[in-house]
């Protein structure tokens, strides 16, 4: 009976890490409004890309208060991605709660085929540098193989699930992931079962040394001998350069006085 109890008890555990795993998701209820967060001059989403794209942004945003946005341009005009960024940001003074507040922004140029990202306020704080480079980093293949709504669908999730996790601590860590802290639990509560079950049916008390007569029983002999041994040298390598692809950067401040953590880098 206690066996059957534990099995139930594991299943209980199972149905509460669910919950918790799906409740996550269940909190992307509708955002308070609708408002303009993708300005795609440069034409890359078809028009129900756009405005499936421009809800998930507004939704995934209202959850970390922050307005999660995209800008592609064609850039006749041949300004640096970064500046135009930050002017954007100066000009247009975006922000969940106020003008000018908490924003990230995604900027593709183009013509230079480079990007680049910035957190302004409640942004900066929890998208750093090197957060915003790992976004960089996830949404970069898809840019390349223009695949603009798969990156820009990456991007929005990855910065609004990246804002859930506390500043100085690595958001890609196994020890996060929902599925990974599900399978220990499991883990875990098959082995409380089947210590429970095992022990449910009664101890053993007979072992080798019942039938065990210790004065006539021991070692006769034994011996060792040692073969050869064998060294091996192996020359290590040095780190002559870099490598990767050009990308990286880093924050600054807008012309207009506004601190902001950044990232660029070309696809």
């Amino acid at each position: 009976m206690s066996g059957k109890r534990a099995v139930v008890a594991v299943w209980l555990l199972f149905a509460v890490c669910f919950s918790v795993l799906t409740g996550a998701k269940s909190g992307e209820a509708a955002a308070a409004e609708n408002k303009q967060l993708i300005y795609d001059d440069a034409g890359l989403l078809s028009a129900e890309a756009y405005g499936e794209l421009n809800a998930l942004a507004n939704r995934y945003g209202a959850r970390r208060e922050t307005d999660i946005i995209i800008v592609t341009s064609r850039n006749a005009g041949n300004a640096d991605v970064m500046k135009m960024t930050e002017d954007f940001y100066d000009e247009k003074a975006p922000g969940y709660d106020k003008p000018h507040g908490n924003a990230v922004i995604l900027t593709v140029d183009m013509k230079n085929r480079e990007i680049y990202l910035a957190g302004f306020y409640k942004a900066e704080t929890y998208l750093d540098d090197s957060r915003l480079n790992k976004i960089r980093a996830k949404i970069s293949p898809a840019l390349t193989s223009g695949d603009y709504e798969l990156a820009f669908r990456t991007y929005i999730r990855t910065t609004s699930n990246y804002m859930g996790y506390r500043p100085g601590v690595n958001p890609d860590n196994i020890l996060f992931n929902g599925w990974f802290q599900l399978a220990v639990a499991l883990v875990v509560g098959g082995i409380v079962v089947g210590l429970m079950v095992f022990r449910s049916g009664g101890r053993v008390t007979v072992t080798g040394r019942t039938y065990e007569d210790a004065g006539t029983s021991g070692v006769l002999e034994h011996s060792d001998r040692f073969l050869h041994t064998t060294v091996t040298k192996q020359k290590i390598e040095r780190n002559s350069g870099g490598g990767g692809g050009r990308g990286g950067g880093g924050g600054g401040t807008t012309s207009g006085g506004h601190s902001h953590s950044g990232s660029r880098g070309s696809f």
